[in-house]
C-alpha cells in the first residue's frame, strides 16, 4: 500500500488485536503467515554532533523476548551485554549510518528514515514485514506498521534500539579520540550544558550539525 511516496500497511492486518506483551505484534504477524518480521529504530536525532544511526533486527519467534526493552531504560553495560547476546545468537540484524553532512542536507527526519532504510537493506534476510518505531513509514517496498513508542511495545524494535544505541555510542567514543576537546565519549554529541560550553569555547568541528540550533549561529552570526 503506497502512502505519500512511502510504504505502509493497512490497519486491517490487526483486526480486533489486543497487545498483551512486547511480542504481541510479532506473534500476530507470524500467525498471519509472515516469516521474517523485523523491528527497526534509530538513535541520534537530538545531538548537535555526529551521525544518526539506525538498526533493524529479526528476533527468532522462540527467543526470550522479555529481556529486550527500550534502550533508554537500560544501563550501558546491559545494552552492551544484550548486543553481545544478539551476536552470539547469530540474530540477523542490519545497521544504517547517515552522516551529519547528510543530516544537514536532508533534515533529521529524512535522514532518520534513510538510516532505517539502509539498515533494512543491509540485512542477510529481506524482511517480509517491518515494525517501525515512530509515526512515519520507511521508504522501502516492504509491508510495515509504524508504532508510536514502539521501542516499549515491540521486542524487535527494542532490540534494534539497543543495537543502534551501542553502535552510535561506540562511534562517538572513537570521535572523542579525534576531537577530545568536546568530550564526545561522555556527552555523545547531545546538547548537554558541558557540550554547549565547549562548543562556545572551541567552535564547531566537522562533526557538528550546521543546521541545528546551537551550532548554526557559529556559521550564521546574525541568526
Amino acid at each position: 500500500m503506497k502512502n505519500e511516496g512511502r510504504w505502509a500497511v493497512p490497519q486491517s492486518l490487526f483486526p480486533l488485536f489486543v497487545e498483551t506483551d512486547r511480542f504481541s505484534f510479532e506473534r500476530e504477524l507470524s500467525r498471519q503467515g509472515f516469516s521474517a518480521i523485523a523491528g527497526t529504530d534509530e538513535v541520534g536525532r537530538g545531538p548537535l554532533a555526529g551521525p544518526v544511526v539506525a538498526a533493524s533486527v529479526i528476533l527468532p519467534m522462540d527467543c526470550d523476548y522479555q529481556q529486550f526493552d527500550d534502550s533508554k531504560k537500560l544501563t550501558p553495560k546491559k545494552r552492551a551485554n544484550l548486543f553481545d547476546l544478539l551476536k552470539e545468537m547469530d540474530v540477523d540484524f542490519g545497521i544504517g549510518i547517515i552522516s551529519e553532512a547528510q543530516i544537514d542536507r536532508y533534515n533529521i527526519l529524512q535522514a532518520s528514515l534513510m538510516a532505517m532504510k539502509k539498515a533494512l537493506e543491509s540485512m542477510r534476510t529481506k524482511p517480509d514485514f517491518v515494525l517501525v518505531d515512530g509515526r512515519f513509514p520507511v521508504p522501502i517496498a516492504v509491508s510495515q506498521q509504524s508504532l508510536i513508542k514502539g521501542d516499549s511495545r515491540s521486542a524487535s524494535i527494542a532490540a534494534a534500539s539497543i543495537v543502534a544505541k551501542v553502535t552510535r555510542d561506540d562511534l562517538m567514543k572513537q570521535y572523542h579520540r579525534q576531537y577530545p576537546q568536546y568530550n564526545f565519549s561522555q556527552n555523545k554529541g547531545y546538547p548537554t550544558a558541558e557540550h554547549r560550553r565547549l562548543l562556545a569555547q572551541y567552535g564547531p568541528c566537522p562533526l557538528h550539525r550546521k543546521t541545528f540550533a546551537g551550532v548554526k549561529k557559529f556559521f550564521n552570526p546574525h541568526d
